[in-house]
């Protein structure tokens, strides 16, 4: 063979994976010109792009600084190296040590490596405020496989995972002329067969018993203390989105990065008494909030340096006037792409706290099957408003409100739907409530308040404060910030408009009175030792919603034992202030539908207090004139959003520790069958049913 020929031949040389050829960019090839432009690439392609660029030394320095400054008002840095019971085995995370080693560590093979290390070292703290995302490689390209996996329970309780019954429908309907990829990569008979593999019980992946799989997935998937909860994260489920029912198709079907090329199933099919082994290749496609690219400069270019929105800024020089703050609309932060709610209007943002979920990729828009959509089946309420659904079921008895976020595009009309629908819900003679906060990833934080409070009606534990107290970390930088506010000798303080979160007009004391205009709010401080780790936090706060924007009813308009909460576990932040005060305070019964038998079901998980990110605390750092202090960060220079947990709610049962660590065990583990999964009206109708008409065909849990 000669020299030329072997160079040939080295040139398209080929990767095989699941069945699919692939040709490998030779040394001198642009790995992101050859995938410049495609909608759909091979993961190994996407990978070969993203590990382009090695690490730059000056880039790196600047985002681990940024991080550990901003970690600084992160409130459970050092109760997250060692969570309390009963999270103790779930929650072992030193991220100021972490970083450290990453800092010293000089033999990352590419950038994007590096990047992998700070995404899932801040995984490991299993708290959805607390992340790491950088939009250069988070979700560039999203992985897919057409079988979204489910566990379900026989009539005989044995429980099983399952391809979801609505995969191929699903599939077909969202990835289009990409199905036919996965129809040719079947082997034998199978080929062009996808459809018959919706339903068929999975024996093995990669040669071992599913639930391996599922295990390894929940110690990384992150975002909820809960392994149970994480477990639940691999499986396909619904929700209600601001414009439709849209439909997760879980950690196994759906990954934020492609570094998985195929899987190999070992299947039993309906109605097939054989056994079928296939190899799926997962396909990645580019992903909805990516920016175009055709080479690796402008993939560089469009997606990996900072923009406009990834730092703070000096609402001062923003707001030049009076006039000018009650017109001008900035431009959501990079943050919003992040957070699992909706788009939200960022002068709602900016008077109304938020406590909310993050994750690397984006809320999906793939639509929930049509044929499985509760407005096939029964009527939406007129009151009904974007996340907010509600509905009458068959037995005019039992009422449904089904919540997918505590936010929505307009505040006040939100607030109005949920008095409106629940109250519509009485006037047609329910008597009973089911609310489905499944995959609720939190928002508005008085919006929790105030549904907890229309429900239960006016009483001491929904008046004046229908939530928790909380409390904040007074890092040296945050008393300094503080300290310029108040200073009556310059300008009226640093903020005489009262636009910053550091102010004191924000917040009340434990005694829900509110602070005065020159007041130290933070003060007297709390010093604590957490974890062998010397920590100082806020005095108490008390409530910050009352009095709503719009009047209450005078009576509460469901009796407790009559009102039953339901989720996957996936409920967190303002989701979970809502189920916490409403199961530990009222007796409200709480369901986790799905869960694995054996294994504790949370109801909630990452409560927080108040959740912020990196840009804004940047926006008070600025606003104040101390971006130039040594404990200030440096404005990012990557495409970076780093969220974290601002104010911890203090517990229900414990009263001087944070909820977040506290037993949240769900009353009860509830079943879905292949008549009920991911079909919310059957579901209903059969919680409905087996709940409130105690007929036991569920699993009670005991906390």
């Amino acid at each position: 063979m000669t020299r030329r020929t072997l160079l040939a031949l080295t040139a398209l040389l080929v990767v095989a994976r699941g069945g699919v050829v692939v040709a490998a960019a030779n040394a001198n090839e642009d790995a992101c010109a050859v995938i410049g432009g495609k909608k759909w690439v091979h993961p190994k392609q996407a990978r070969d792009c993203l590990n382009t660029f090695p690490v730059d030394p000056f880039v790196k320095a600047n985002t681990i600084e940024v991080l550990n400054k901003t970690l600084a008002f992160h409130t459970s840095v050092n109760y997250q190296i060692q969570a309390p019971p009963p999270f103790q085995n779930d929650v072992k995370e030193d991220l100021v040590a972490d970083l450290a080693r990453i800092a010293s560590k000089d033999d990352y093979g590419s950038e994007f490596e590096l990047h992998l290390d700070l995404f899932r070292t801040f995984k490991r703290v299993n708290d959805g405020h607390c992340a790491v995302i950088n939009y250069c490689y988070d979700s560039l390209y999203i992985s897919y496989l057409p079988t979204p996996l489910v566990l379900l329970t026989q009539p005989d309780g044995e429980q099983n995972v399952f391809i979801a019954p609505e995969a191929f429908d699903v599939a077909s309907a969202e990835f289009g002329e990409e199905i036919e990829f996965w129809q040719n990569a079947l082997p034998g008979e199978l080929k062009g067969q996808l459809q018959s593999l919706s339903g068929a019980r999975v024996l093995l992946i990669d040669g071992q018993d599913p639930f391996i799989a599922v295990n390894k997935n929940a110690l990384i998937t992150g975002s909820y203390q809960s392994f149970g909860t994480r477990q639940n994260s691999f499986f396909a489920s619904y929700y209600r989105g601001d414009k439709g029912w849209l439909y997760s198709m879980g950690n196994f079907a759906q990954q934020t990065h492609p570094l998985t090329d195929s899987v190999e199933l070992t299947i039993m099919r309906n109605n097939s008494s054989g056994i079928d082994v296939i190899t799926l290749p997962y396909r990645s496609r580019f992903g909805s909030q990516s920016k175009n690219f055709t080479d690796s400069a402008s993939y560089r270019a469009n997606n990996c340096v900072a923009t406009n929105t990834t730092n703070g800024y000096d609402l001062y020089d923003y707001f030049s006037s009076a006039s000018e703050e009650a017109t001008a609309t900035p431009t959501p932060n990079s943050l919003t792409y992040a957070q699992q709610q909706p788009l939200l209007n960022p002068s709602d943002v900016r008077r109304h706290p938020l406590n909310v979920l993050l994750d690397a990729s984006p809320l999906t828009d793939i639509d929930l099957p049509e044929e499985m959509q509760p407005s096939n089946l029964t009527e939406a309420l007129n009151s009904s408003y974007s996340v907010a659904q509600f509905y009458l079921m068959e037995d005019n008895k039992t009422g449904v409100l089904a919540l997918g976020s505590f936010s929505a595009p307009n505040f006040t009309m939100f607030q109005n739907s949920l008095l409106d629908g629940l109250v519509e819900l009485r006037e047609k003679g329910a008597r009973r409530l089911i609310v489905d906060v499944t995959n609720n990833g939190g928002g508005y934080i008085c919006i929790a308040h105030w549904l907890h409070r229309i429900i239960i009606g006016p009483k001491k534990s929904t008046e004046p404060q229908a939530g928790l107290d909380t409390s904040l970390r007074a890092s040296p930088l945050a008393q300094l910030i503080v300290s310029k506010i108040i200073d009556i000798e310059e300008q009226d303080g640093a903020d005489p408009k009262n636009l910053l979160l550091y102010n004191p007009t924000q917040w009340t004391n434990a005694s829900h009175v509110p602070f005065g205009r020159g007041e130290n709010w933070l003060k007297p401080l709390r010093e604590l030792e957490v974890n062998g780790k010397k920590d100082v936090f806020s005095q108490r706060l008390g409530q910050e919603c009352q009095p709503f924007d719009m009047n209450p009813p005078d009576e509460g308009l469901f009796e407790p034992e009559n009102v039953v909460i339901m989720s996957n576990g996936r409920c967190a932040s303002s989701c979970s202030l809502f189920s916490i005060t409403m199961s530990k305070l009222e007796g409200v019964r709480t369901i986790v539908v799905g869960g694995k038998h054996g294994v504790t079901q949370q109801y909630c998980g990452t409560v927080g207090g108040q959740s912020t990110d990196f840009s804004t605390i940047d926006t008070e750092i600025k606003s104040v004139k101390l971006k130039n202090h040594t404990f200030a960060p440096p404005d990012l220079l990557g495409n970076i959003v780093q969220g974290i947990t601002w104010r911890l709610g203090f517990g229900i049962n414990d009263k001087e520790e944070p909820e977040e660590w506290q037993e949240h065990t769900a009353d009860i583990n509830y079943p879905l069958t292949v008549e009920t999964v991911n079909q919310p009206v059957a579901l209903w109708e059969a919680i409905s049913r087996d709940v409130f008409q105690s007929s036991h065909r569920f699993v009670v849990q005991s906390s």
